[in-house]
């Protein structure tokens, strides 16, 4: 048995309007007008989104956690263009010392069960098996890798060295909010997020449209080919990619599906959406629920994961939609895993 839980899942035109609110026809979607606060100096590598009201979630018949759709409004924030990278997640590793959940050795009375020889550091890694498979048991295309951590991505070997701005992985919600108090900053809550990845376009599937590849072209960097075993990389990748590979939603912002899962700050409930509905009206910067429960793992509690990553599939889920939800331990990275962060206005 390994220390980490692997996740179940393959988790879990563009807009004039940059950096600001966009009015949105063919669904529900008001944005702000609001600029940016004046007194307040752009913030390196963030983009500001203008607050305004929109219906999250997502009547996919495979979400049935983002259901029902529900009317919300958020705030204006500032939010990264980019997936964190791991020439920024170094420069804070280098600067603090920090020492990711990862690279520590794992506890015995955290992980009841796991074997001794198990009990190093290590992380959750992709591990293709060498023909098809069932769908029904993700432990056959997950392992806990020793050695494997940020630094390392596909374990000891592995370097990151090439992947400067690829997106850090590996990462557990501890070290992204480490690394948020140290820049300054705030993990998202999913509201944000998806407010902020639909890029002011109302109802559609993608944060680019409603056609997963417009005039032939990739979007967002996910898989290809039969999944698990066989990834033929039509995209360009097989794994993670440079931040701004792909373009960016119509705000700004790069990354918003696909390459790497996000962590927000919201405990993980498949009711919660239908909790925020049954009050009625205009669920306000939302936070999320209290507390977490995951039916399928009642003694884990999760927290919710956005974007989907290069996993993602409609052979086995399509989480790269913006109203789509993902979910994780929060002590668990995996190489498919990082974060943005956002500030208040």
């Amino acid at each position: 048995m390994a220390p980490a839980k692997p996740p179940e899942a393959c988790d879990t035109g563009i807009s004039e309007a940059r950096g600001r609110g966009a009015a949105a026809v063919g669904g529900t979607l008001t944005a702000g007008t609001a600029k940016p606060p004046s007194s307040v100096v752009s913030p390196p590598g963030m983009v500001w989104v203008a607050g305004g009201e929109f219906d999250q979630g997502s009547d996919e018949e495979m979400f049935q956690d983002a259901r029902p759709i529900h009317h919300v409004s958020v705030e204006g924030f500032w939010i990264d263009a980019t997936e964190v990278t791991n020439a920024e997640f170094k420069r804070f590793a280098d600067e603090t010392k920090y020492v990711t959940v990862a690279e520590r050795v794992p506890k015995a009375e955290d992980y009841p069960g796991a074997l001794p020889d198990m009990l190093v550091p290590g992380s959750v890694v992709f591990s293709p098996p060498s023909k098809a498979v069932p769908l029904n048991d993700h432990f056959q295309w997950w392992n806990y890798v020793k050695g494997a951590s940020w630094r390392h991505p596909e374990g000891p070997g592995s370097s990151i060295a090439k992947r400067m701005d690829h997106p850090v992985v590996h990462i557990a919600f501890e070290d992204a909010q480490a690394y948020a108090k140290w820049a300054g900053k705030r993990l998202p809550t999913e509201a944000e997020w998806e407010f902020a990845a639909r890029g002011g376009l109302a109802g559609k599937k993608y944060t680019w449209g409603d056609e997963f590849r417009p005039k032939g072209r990739y979007m967002a960097n996910t898989f290809q080919g039969h999944f698990p075993e066989k990834n033929t990389a039509e995209d360009g990748y097989v794994a993670t990619n440079p931040v701004k590979a792909f373009p960016p939603n119509g705000y700004g912002l790069y990354g918003m599906a696909g390459n790497v899962w996000e962590w927000v700050s919201d405990w993980y409930r498949p009711d919660y959406y239908a909790r925020l509905a049954s009050l009625g009206g205009t669920a306000r910067n939302p936070p999320g629920p209290s507390d977490a429960f995951d039916p399928s793992e009642p003694g884990v509690q999760k927290r919710v994961q956005k974007g989907g990553s290069f996993l993602c599939t409609d052979q086995y889920c399509s989480r790269y939609m913006p109203g789509g939800r993902g979910k994780g331990a929060p002590d668990t990275g995996t190489n498919h895993l990082g974060f943005r962060l956002v500030k208040s206005g």
